[in-house]
């Protein structure tokens, strides 16, 4: 049964069918779903598709199997990329419109990115960077036909896959008072939830997709880390600090790790990359698709990303909780000393909101905080 609301001061969750239930600990691990494509009409074609769960992939599987004459995939991130390889693995022609710079640019930055913008177009992806799709149409039966892009250009399709990213579950959150947004839900390292007020719930607890903490090896900042590996481990610290007293209970402080397999390379990272100004290929040949390419900011090892040299990085996650300084100071026989070079993380655009949170009284007892809704 759909949770529909929290009501923290009775300790309940709200359900849809009007029932409530009574908690002592609460888990929110309502993760996220794919961000729709914005046009409700054109999303409603028959041939557009999001990925986000099985069923997704199941429809997604079939409709490639058909055969169509071209795939267009919205978004060269993750997602994106690998539904690509894939299209490519069948032989099927595929345009990827991104309206960044390269590939992966808003998780590797730039300079990495470009590495994998070289290994779409090696593979035959019609690679198309700056660029964003103005408009779908379909044809009298609601099917997918054409595709309009921004630099001029229209192409038909007949199916396009949006991978525009993810967007929390955090809706019947709206008015419980917990500090919940397009954001996810606040949580501190113990996964235990923050209120508007900024103050801690100690018997309601966050994790995975849904949960933004502050990391201490990425000064303080709040991360939302949509990877299975933090879900998992989140979910660990959730459940023991929730049947454990205050001082038993752990903070969550794993290192940030991730893969991806695309044109046949595995791509697999730890800490965390846009947290960076400056990368270096600490090892191996960007040339041949097989390095390591470590992430610093600020004089210290932050982050390592791998092209098929996933072995080394436990070694790297070690140097990256040691703060190692940055860049790395070791060097092979083999292999001359690396040159740094920037490492072109965009500036990932704020959230825009006419209002956000108000704070009421005056007296120290009385100030509160509260979240102000659009039209309120």
């Amino acid at each position: 049964m759909r949770a529909t609301g929290l009501d923290l001061a009775s300790k309940r969750v709200l359900l849809a069918d009007g029932e409530e239930v009574e908690f002592d600990r609460l888990l929110i691990t309502t993760g996220a779903r794919a961000r729709p494509w914005p046009h409700p009409g054109e999303a409603a074609l028959d041939g557009m598709f999001v990925l986000r769960g099985r069923d997704d992939a199941d429809g997604l599987r079939r409709r490639l199997a058909a055969g169509p004459r071209r795939v267009l995939v919205i978004g060269a991130g993750f997602t994106g990329s690998e539904v690509a390889s894939s299209c490519r693995g069948l032989g099927l022609p595929v345009t990827v419109a991104e309206r960044g710079p390269a590939p992966l640019v808003g998780a590797l930055g730039r300079t990495v990115g470009a590495v994998a913008a070289d290994l779409h177009r090696d593979h035959g992806v019609d690679l198309r960077c700056d660029v964003t799709v103005t408009a779908l149409e379909g044809d009298r039966a609601g099917r997918l036909r054409r595709a309009h892009l921004s630099d001029g250009t229209s192409l038909d399709v007949d199916v396009a896959v949006a991978a525009l990213g993810g967007v929390r579950n955090v809706e019947w959150l709206v008015d419980s008072g917990l500090a919940a947004g397009p954001w996810g839900v606040a949580c501190d390292t113990g996964s235990r939830a923050f209120t508007v007020d900024g103050m801690v719930c100690d018997d309601v607890f966050v994790a995975g997709d849904v949960a933004r903490f502050p990391h201490p090896l990425y000064d303080f900042q709040f991360l939302a880390l949509e990877h299975w590996s933090n879900a998992v481990a989140q979910g660990e610290i959730a459940a023991h600090n929730m049947i454990s007293p205050q001082t038993e209970r752990w903070p969550h402080l794993a290192v940030p790790s991730f893969w991806s397999t695309q044109f046949g390379i595995e791509i697999k990272s730890v800490g965390v990359p846009t947290f960076a100004d400056e990368v270096v290929i600490a090892q191996g040949s960007v040339a041949d698709r097989r390095f390591i390419a470590v992430y610093g900011c600020r004089g210290r090892v932050t982050a390592a990303v791998a092209f098929d040299q996933g072995k080394w990085l436990d070694f790297y996650q070690g140097l990256i909780e040691r703060a190692a300084p940055f860049p790395p100071d070791f060097r092979r026989v083999d292999q001359p000393a690396a040159r740094t070079m920037p490492a072109e993380i965009p500036d990932r655009p704020a959230l825009v909101r006419e209002a956000t949170v108000m704070v009421t009284g005056h007296d120290p007892s009385a100030r509160r905080a509260r979240f102000v809704q659009a039209g309120r």
